[in-house]
């Protein structure tokens, strides 16, 4: 009770709730602003943290989080060009509504639903995270060897079309994260006597070039003609919600659920969720056919899930320091630099700090409503800003954010980069997000592994030996090898 009560003080206070604010309206108009996504938004945040308090800095970075992949439904409906990944989902189905006359039910249900999810999540979040913490407190070395080698492999499979794509995205990020002396040896890696990288690659600035860069470089080479959005009145958007939340209760909880889940297992993240959710609900409705004509159904179900992802992601951030998605990969970075490191010591010895991230999920997912409500009587002005004034104003934030780190013009041009790397990655098929959790678990897959070998003097058996890191061992090696002989073996029945 001591720490819930310092946790209460560590949030209910000025110096927390004020930029808890800016950051919402930030976040809701990055999110509604169609390109530039909610872990950009993120990205572009962290050198604002550097300046803040351990509470303030997180709290910033949860609320606009969840009012940009909220945000992005307005471009969406009102525009058909989704603000970030997670709102593309629905996309279609929201702006058929918005051509029928319906864009208050279906701008109201993204708020109010995401809204519901969010807490969902939240509660997730607050009833396992202190469990998982007391079972990860007799983790040793080959369990969580185990388990980030299991993260990463999930990165692939959840997050590529093309498995080996992904697989060298991932290689691509294990490659970045072994430059520098931060490695058990000590000894210089890829440095080419060059002794800004003696520290390796900077994460903040590799984060900024690879979201932010990479989204100005996209835009500077489209050509596409600028979409008009559809002038609609938008009064009351929360009219007839409390009547779709009786309609459809399953549909929020199946929502709820699986937004969680899948923001649970690493790389997978809100986009991912709100396909999955859309997927599934289009196949479990009593209305199939109605789908894709401006059916709300999928649209309840697929926001519910994509804000609930968002809490469920930090489950193993911050269990085990291992980021759910690309954004806990960019707060993993700041709990770090805020002496708040991820994993289950920070539950025994800081809960009040849990307890107020908590609190922070709670009140964010709250303030969404009133909040996401003004933002979609303002979605008109905000659209209207032109992307050629915007784009080069973003590109200075990230100039002057890759520098403030460590005050030097090296982590701009790793910036710069990298930014030109995300970008001819994605353009080829190439999924960003394993390169990412590369970069973030290369060190501790490497410091696990080598401490694991010093502890079973070379022998690679006692990765087996103890029976948790037995179970994860079998569960990474059939993601590995059961696919393939799968489609092995069918190949061979159809000969």
């Amino acid at each position: 009770m001591d720490a819930l009560g310092t946790a209460f003080g560590l949030v209910f206070n000025f110096q927390t709730l004020a930029p808890m604010l800016a950051a919402a309206l930030y976040g809701l108009f990055v999110g509604a602003i169609p390109g530039l996504t909610a872990t950009m938004a993120t990205a572009l945040l962290v050198p604002v943290t550097f300046f803040m308090a351990p509470i303030p800095a997180v709290a910033v970075l949860v609320t606009a989080t969840a009012m940009a992949i909220f945000s992005g439904d307005i471009p969406g409906c009102l525009l058909r060009m989704p603000g970030t990944p997670a709102s593309a989902a629905y996309t279609d189905e929201s702006y058929a509504m918005t051509r029928k006359g319906q864009a208050e039910t279906a701008l109201g249900a993204g708020l109010v639903f995401s809204a519901i999810g969010g807490l969902f999540g939240t509660l997730v979040l607050i009833v396992s995270a202190p469990a998982l913490a007391e079972v990860a407190l007799k983790f040793s070395s080959f369990e969580y060897f185990w388990l980030v080698l299991l993260g990463l492999t999930c990165a692939i499979v959840i997050t590529a079309e093309r498995p080996l794509k992904g697989v060298v995205s991932l290689l691509l990020g294990l490659l970045i994260a072994c430059v520098g002396l931060g490695n058990p040896a000590g000894f210089p890696r890829f440095t080419f006597g060059n002794t800004e990288l003696m520290g390796g690659l900077g994460f903040i600035p590799l984060m900024i070039g690879m979201f932010a860069v990479s989204e100005i470089i996209r835009y500077a080479v489209d050509t596409g003609p600028e979409l008009r959005i559809i002038d609609q009145p938008l009064q009351n958007v929360l009219k007839g919600m409390w009547q779709l939340t009786v309609r459809y209760p399953m549909q929020i909880l199946r929502g709820s659920v699986l937004g969680t889940l899948v923001g649970a297992l690493p790389g997978a993240g809100a986009d991912i969720a709100a396909w999955m959710s859309y997927a599934i609900s289009k196949k479990m409705s009593k209305e199939p056919e109605k789908y894709g004509t401006g059916h709300v159904e999928g649209i309840v179900e697929s926001g519910a899930a994509n804000n609930s992802a968002l809490a469920g992601a930090w489950i193993p951030a911050l269990v085990f320091g291992i980021p759910g998605d690309s954004i806990t990969a960019i707060v993993i970075g700041v709990l770090y630099m805020k002496n708040m490191n991820p994993g289950p010591t920070l539950f025994t010895q800081n809960p009040q700090n849990i307890y107020a991230v908590y609190l922070l999920f709670i009140i964010a997912n709250l303030i969404m409503i009133p909040l996401g409500w003004a933002c979609i009587k303002a979605a008109k002005q905000i659209l209207k800003v032109p992307r050629n004034v915007l784009m080069p104003v973003i590109l200075l934030f990230c100039i002057v954010g890759a520098f403030a780190i460590n005050n030097t013009p090296f982590d701009i041009g790793v910036m710069l980069v990298a930014g030109v790397a995300a970008y001819v990655l994605e353009r080829n098929g190439f999924p960003v997000a394993p390169a990412i959790l590369g970069v973030v678990l290369g060190g501790m897959l490497e410091e696990n592994f080598v401490t694991s070998m010093i502890k079973s003097d070379g022998n690679l058996l006692a990765f087996f030996s103890r029976p948790v890191a037995a179970t994860l061992g079998v569960l990474t090696l059939a993601a590995w090898f059961l696919p393939p002989a799968i489609r092995r073996m069918r190949a061979v029945a159809r000969a």
